[in-house]
């Protein structure tokens, strides 16, 4: 007679609420991944279900320059805005965005890795705050002495800022998009811990202690 699964491996867990932010956060945390490099389609996480789901080819012809995804257990709400000068309307209501940088080619989305905060780009898209998190592959040699955004190569930096500055930017559309500066680790960390308190406010929960 085979025993069924511990109730633990019965039903997977909702990636955004269902995983926990990481043991070492805001200094390393899980991301987990929708978009890759090498996707010319657009996925995101459907919020009700946790899967992934195609939401659009992607009209432009630039393609993400990192992986792309989210940090579990955040929300863009007053505390992040807070932090971004720029932003009107608030936060955007979304999980905390995350931009991981890694030397060896993944080229599959909806993976779970850990990931070591370097930095971020302020972002504000229709007057809300959208920040994106910069990142490494934490057990990524390549980037074993990497802690701050200053310490990556200036194109890559450019790269994504060049990205997010014009991926909506399509005939037909009116974002209004804007990178309003760049961070390093320690402001980082700030808007980690805001989301992180972002969403146990928003969801009634008590916020994780986060060890700087």
């Amino acid at each position: 007679m085979t025993l069924p699964p511990p109730p633990f491996y019965r039903f997977r867990p909702h990636p955004w609420h269902g995983l926990d932010v990481g043991l070492d956060a805001p200094r390393i945390v899980n991301a987990y991944i929708e978009l890759t490099p090498f996707d010319t389609m657009k996925y995101e996480i459907d919020k009700s279900t946790g899967y992934l789901i195609v939401d659009r080819p992607q009209r432009s012809s630039a393609l993400s320059p990192t992986l792309y995804g989210f940090i579990p257990r955040t929300f863009c709400a007053a505390r992040v805005a807070a932090l971004s000068p720029d932003a009107i309307a608030g936060g955007d209501g979304d999980p905390l965005d995350i931009c991981v940088f890694s030397e060896r080619h993944i080229e599959r989305a909806e993976v779970v890795l850990r990931a070591r905060i370097v930095g971020g780009i302020q972002m504000v898209d229709d007057g809300e705050a959208d920040d994106k998190i910069v990142a490494v592959l934490h057990n990524d040699p390549f980037f074993d002495a990497t802690e701050d955004l200053s310490e990556l190569p200036q194109t890559l930096v450019d790269r994504l800022i060049h990205y997010f500055s014009t991926y909506k930017l399509m005939p037909g559309t009116n974002h209004k998009v804007s990178v309003t500066s760049t961070y390093g680790r320690t402001h980082a960390w700030q808007v980690v811990e805001a989301a992180v308190h972002d969403y146990a406010e928003s969801y009634d929960l008590a916020p994780p202690s986060l060890q700087y």
